[in-house]
């Protein structure tokens, strides 16, 4: 019997991986729903099978620490970041706030202008962000990978990229990145430093933000039906 060439084994292998019921590494811990269509289409071709993907969330984010020089600085995951909420849903966005714990987030009864400065540096912020779509996606070859990445950039994925071994990374640039205030490590408690109304206006965008996503996602699916299917690249085994 012919040895399966390399791709075949690893897209058999990531497929079966897909249809398990076993958590992923994420934290929300499953394939997400708005991301099955796009994922069943590229999966159909014989040339293409995704990797990884995130439909778009919301997440609130709190740095941890990590080590540099010898120091002990904030920023990113590190030592003890975790997140606050995530949803990959739209409809929970607006009032998330709710559903925290009273206990550990509280808004500042002060004016925060003194840590302007050096000092915030020290701080492990309390993020709010809006991460976009992403889609990982792994090419028999450079020229199925090139065609896929023109494809992304055709329709304003700009962010997309090709990186090793033919994965090319499906990214567009219309994410939120905002510090809303800090841990009080004394207490182990957020202190926001915006007020609640402050709280819904990014709510509100970050909604928009979600529909706009899905729109895009939309018109890349249509893009890949439309340029990356011919007869020979599609896998007429799968029912």
């Amino acid at each position: 019997m012919a040895r399966q060439n390399p791709f075949d084994q690893k897209k058999a292998s990531i497929l079966a991986e897909i249809q398990s019921l076993q958590p992923d590494l994420s934290p929300k811990g499953d394939v997400d729903v708005l991301c099955y269509p796009i994922m069943e289409l590229i999966n159909s071709h014989n040339d293409m099978v995704t990797t990884s993907s995130c439909s778009g969330r919301l997440s609130v984010f709190i740095e941890g620490t990590k080590s540099h020089n010898g120091l002990q600085k904030s920023g990113g995951k590190g030592e003890g970041g975790r997140w606050l909420y995530v949803t990959h849903d739209v409809n929970e966005v607006r009032g998330w706030l709710d559903k925290i714990n009273p206990d550990t987030f509280t808004f500042a009864q002060e004016d925060f202008t003194h840590l302007i400065g050096d000092s915030v540096s020290g701080k492990r912020l309390a993020l709010y962000k809006y991460e976009p779509f992403i889609l990982h996606v792994k090419c028999r070859d450079f020229a199925v990978a090139s065609k896929l990445y023109n494809t992304a950039m055709s329709c304003g994925f700009r962010e997309s990229g090709i990186g090793s071994n033919n994965l090319v990374a499906i990214r567009i640039n219309i994410r939120l990145d905002i510090p809303i205030g800090f841990l009080d490590e004394t207490t182990n408690k957020i202190t926001c430093c915006v007020f609640p109304h402050y709280i819904k206006f990014i709510d509100e965008l970050t909604v928009s933000k979600f529909e706009e996503n899905k729109k895009k996602m939309q018109v890349f699916y249509d893009r890949v039906e439309s340029n990356m299917f011919e007869t020979a690249g599609v896998n007429t085994s799968l029912d």
